[in-house]
């Protein structure tokens, strides 16, 4: 029975420590996306990433091509105006010829 504060203090500081690593753990996967969309042959200038709450992911001019923090944030592709090659994306509207 002298086990369960213990037990009860380790669980608590582990699930603190999770969610402290959330944000990091956002940028890393940010920047997993970023390199994959570069590998595509979309150039750097291209586009942006943006990390944004759940709340604030229904932008028209974005897509959402990721999540993190256990989804509580999305990861939005934008394309920017310098450069804007396409890489191959199976989600993104055609453009018309």
């Amino acid at each position: 029975m002298k086990r369960l504060p213990w037990i009860t203090a380790l669980l608590l500081m582990s699930a603190s420590t999770a969610a402290l690593a959330a944000p990091d753990s956002c940028e890393r996967v940010k920047s997993d996306i970023q390199q994959k969309i570069i590998n595509n042959g979309v150039p750097e200038s291209g586009f942006s990433l943006n990390i944004v709450p759940n709340d604030q992911a229904d932008k028209p001019d974005a897509q959402v091509v990721g999540h993190c923090a256990n989804d509580t944030f999305k990861i939005l592709y934008t394309r920017t105006g310098s450069g804007a090659a396409s890489g191959s994306q199976d989600n993104a509207p055609a453009e018309p010829q």
